[in-house]
């Protein structure tokens, strides 16, 4: 989701930088006088951080998840819930309690990368591991191999220095 970003800088502001959106844009807060490089990286980040929130609530993924468990004959996870602690991981599901997590990193990107995480992770509450009924299931879904190519490259870009 690419927004306008407003940028306020503010001399009464000394130490706390703040992002939200409204209104389609936007509006990071920061205090006056950053080095120009310093203010860059700040409001990339947390203009990055606010439209991540602001997009995870627009997605219910306990209604997507029962959509898509439907559509692909797959069972209902017990919970599905956003997580800010997966770093490494798109999703992960615990089998025995069939709660399944989500990376918010996934809120501001395409719908069907989306969807492709949450169909892999239903696939894994009836196969635990990757083998071949896994990927029978996987496959049903057709921007698969595109939504997994998609997120190749974007954890490709978080390597890079």
């Amino acid at each position: 989701m690419d927004l306008p970003i407003d940028v306020v800088r503010s001399r009464r502001r000394k130490r706390t930088i703040a992002a939200y959106v409204a209104d389609g844009r936007v509006r990071v807060m920061l205090p006056d006088g950053l080095p120009a490089d310093q203010e860059a990286k700040l409001v990339k980040e947390m203009a990055a951080k606010a439209i991540r929130r602001f997009t995870s609530t627009q997605v219910d993924l306990a209604a997507r998840a029962g959509s898509l468990a439907h559509r692909y004959d797959l069972p209902s996870p017990e919970s599905i819930e956003w997580s800010d602690r997966q770093l490494t991981r798109w999703g992960s599901c615990s089998t025995d309690s069939r709660r399944i997590r989500i990376s918010r990193r996934l809120a501001t990107m395409p719908r069907w990368v989306l969807d492709w995480v949450i169909i892999h992770e239903l696939a894994h509450l009836v196969f635990a591991n990757h083998g071949p009924g896994f990927q029978a299931l996987v496959a049903r879904y057709e921007l698969g191999e595109r939504a997994e190519g998609y997120l190749i490259a974007k954890a490709e870009e978080r390597t890079k220095p």
